[in-house]
């Protein structure tokens, strides 16, 4: 079964996997805020799809099409290993040669780490790819062609990209505005969100440090140093 088999059969048939329309990237701040519940309702019902057929967390290996870990701290921790083959492989070099340095990482990391308890049993599918140039506006719906880091962990992961991509619209905020106005209960909600931010931050930061993508470090770092004064003003 291939992964695009394997997630058809897993994701309700209220999610688009191949999506026809305008590209999210496009839309102005003006526009998205006239329209940004659609894509907080894609992420919900990408969090219904049923995930009995995967054990622990992380994203789905590519030959297994299973996650890598067996638990939320794991994947946290091995997300960061010094030690992991492939591109990442002593990864934390970069403190010497970028403007991501030992102090700062760890400082947030052991932030991430202390709020990990938090996901520990939030299993969701997550789509784990969205920025809004890989999302898709039709109409009333918005869906998402690239399904290619697809991962098991807290739904909120989602969220947390939209957020880290363009922290100007306010993804957190608006998100705790809506899951009000709707009646949702998300448990322990700034507790997960503070989680997942600092982990997709802190990827996003290792990745634009290591194409000495100065002016992304910033922008991503500022956000970092902002994350707790949002979450604790809601």
């Amino acid at each position: 079964m291939t992964r695009d088999e394997l997630l058809k059969k897993c994701l309700p048939d209220t999610v688009c996997m191949n999506p026809v329309g305008r590209c999210a990237d496009d839309l102005t701040p003006e526009e998205f805020e006239r329209c940004y519940e659609p894509f907080f309702e894609s992420i919900f019902e990408i969090s219904k799809a049923d995930i009995s057929g995967f054990e622990g967390f992380g994203e789905l290996d590519d030959d297994t099409l299973q996650p890598q870990f067996k638990t939320f701290r794991e994947f946290l921790e091995g997300t960061f290993d010094n030690e992991q083959e492939g591109y990442w492989y002593h990864w934390q070099e970069l403190f010497e040669t970028s403007m991501m340095t030992r102090d700062f990482f760890e400082k947030y990391y052991d932030r991430m780490l202390a709020y990990s308890s938090y996901c520990e049993d939030k299993r969701y599918l997550v789509n784990n790819n969205t920025f809004f140039v890989n999302m898709i506006c039709t109409g009333e719906k918005v869906g998402s062609p690239d399904w290619t880091r697809t991962a098991v962990t807290d739904f909120l992961l989602d969220f947390a990209t939209m957020d880290l991509n363009k922290p100007y619209l306010k993804i957190i905020e608006k998100l705790y505005a809506y899951v009000k106005k709707n009646g949702l209960v998300i448990p322990d909600y700034k507790e997960r969100f503070a989680c997942m931010l600092y982990y997709k931050s802190l990827t996003g930061l290792m990745w634009h440090a290591s194409i000495d993508d100065k002016e992304s470090c910033t922008t991503i770092i500022r956000s970092i140093e902002e994350i707790e004064e949002r979450i604790n003003a809601l």
